[in-house]
């Protein structure tokens, strides 16, 4: 099973200099929890809602642009990726979602860790909790 055949589609992209508020306006508006962030069609950083609670809100910065409580490095996976490789990522990283990129690496969609529940739930029972209580006491479980 590829990337492409799980990917959530039509991500929406912000700019470094968007403030923080309408970026999470745009998650209110998207129902989404990450905004890639892109600049000049480059994928510069990630800003997850946990990055707006955790930097922008409780660091009093929620005037500030979205390229100063993003996420970064981002991590990043293909379309025609093996879905393994995002699950290895995702767990080496800690990470619940991934933009996935072009051969250009423009940022095409989003995998979230909730594109993979299908995934899980062929694995034996055991392997399903053992991943979830790994990803829930990982620091980074939200970004």
């Amino acid at each position: 099973m590829r990337v492409n055949d799980v990917m959530t589609t039509s991500p929406i992209c912000c700019q470094p200099a968007d403030s923080v508020e309408r970026v999470a306006t745009l998650m209110r508006e998207h129902d989404c929890g990450a905004i890639p962030v892109c600049a000049a069609n480059e994928l510069v950083g990630i800003i997850t809602d946990r990055d707006i609670t955790c930097r922008a809100v409780a660091g009093r910065r929620m005037l500030g642009p979205a390229s100063d409580v993003m996420t970064k490095p981002v991590y990043t996976v293909r379309a025609d990726d093996d879905v393994q490789v995002a699950i290895d990522v995702m767990e080496k990283k800690q990470v619940r979602r991934l933009p996935v990129v072009d051969s250009e690496g423009n940022v095409i969609v989003i995998i979230a860790r909730s594109d993979l529940a299908p995934i899980f739930a062929s694995m034996n029972v055991a392997d399903f909790l053992l991943a979830v209580s790994y990803w829930s006491r990982s620091p980074r479980a939200a970004a």
